[in-house]
């Protein structure tokens, strides 16, 4: 992972209003394991990077993709299909006009 993967996290963290004790009593791990990550000196597994994603509100995709830069194309196509998704079938149909007359130019 890049370089300032744990500022990621622990911005996430914070911008739940979270601290270090909650995050790490919701993942099951200890505060000194979170601190860890947010220092830089461990990487989460998969496991707890699930887990963080949810705990956060977001898809593991859209982690993944805003820490890692080379996963960011997928995040993205993972997170515009999941809301055009909750689009009504009208509303999608004139995005797919709108992005068809974007795509000619």
């Amino acid at each position: 992972m890049q370089e300032n993967y744990g500022d990621k996290i622990k911005a996430y963290r914070l911008n739940m209003g979270l601290t270090q004790n909650q995050v790490a009593s919701e993942l099951k791990v200890t505060p000194g394991y979170i601190s860890n990550v947010e220092n830089g000196r461990t990487a989460m597994s998969l496991r707890l990077l699930i887990y963080y994603a949810k705990l956060m509100g977001i898809s593991l995709d859209a982690l993944v993709g805003k820490l890692e830069p080379d996963y960011k194309q997928n995040a993205i196509n993972r997170e515009l299909l999941e809301e055009i998704s909750k689009m009504p079938l009208d509303a999608q149909d004139k995005l797919l006009k709108t992005l068809k007359l974007w795509n000619n130019n």
